[in-house]
């Protein structure tokens, strides 16, 4: 995910400090890895140094003054052309999970007993992101994020119980000796 556009399109809908932009980040993404403010800062001051946002003043709204920023043309523009691109499907296909088992076959270890382990960890999440987005009052936001994660985890399983039917014949591929 891009830090840089997602800012710029929290800035489309006005002014904003910094502080707002992060948790404004954190409600609209809820299950995404929350924004260090740190990250926040540094890539407002690029926003800014590349001319895609610039300051709006200042406001102390009953607190410290923080610096108000604001997306420029150009960021507009910017944010219009990112928004619009497709984003390429995963380049590579291999993943944590088959490292894990490939590895597992060549240091002798369980590559089944990591399979149920590392499916009962789904599951575990599984349960965890129903119960989220089943709350009564939960916010869509919140609902399609748990889906979209839902869907991610139920291909990972489909896809370790295809592994654990075919570990033979994987285990004599990787580790022939």
């Amino acid at each position: 995910m891009s830090t840089r556009h997602i800012l710029l399109g929290l800035l489309a809908t006005g002014s904003s400090h910094g502080y707002d932009l992060k948790r404004r980040h954190d409600e609209r993404f809820p299950q995404a890895r929350p924004l260090a403010y740190g990250q926040v800062y540094t890539t407002l001051q690029r926003l800014v140094r590349d001319g895609l946002a610039e300051i709006d003043g200042t406001d102390s709204d009953g607190g410290p003054e923080r610096t108000m920023y604001r997306a420029t043309d150009d960021g507009a523009r910017e944010l219009a052309q990112w928004a619009g691109e497709i984003a390429p499907p995963a380049p590579f296909v291999t993943n944590e999970i088959f490292a894990k088992v490939v590895v597992s076959i060549l240091s002798g270890g369980d590559p089944e007993a990591y399979l149920r382990a590392q499916r009962a960890a789904h599951m575990t999440r599984m349960r965890e992101l129903t119960a989220l987005k089943t709350t009564p009052g939960a916010d869509l936001a919140s609902v399609l994020s748990a889906d979209y994660a839902l869907n991610h985890l139920d291909a990972d399983l489909r896809w370790m119980t295809t592994t654990a039917a075919r570990l033979t014949t994987l285990t004599a591929e990787v580790d022939p000796a």
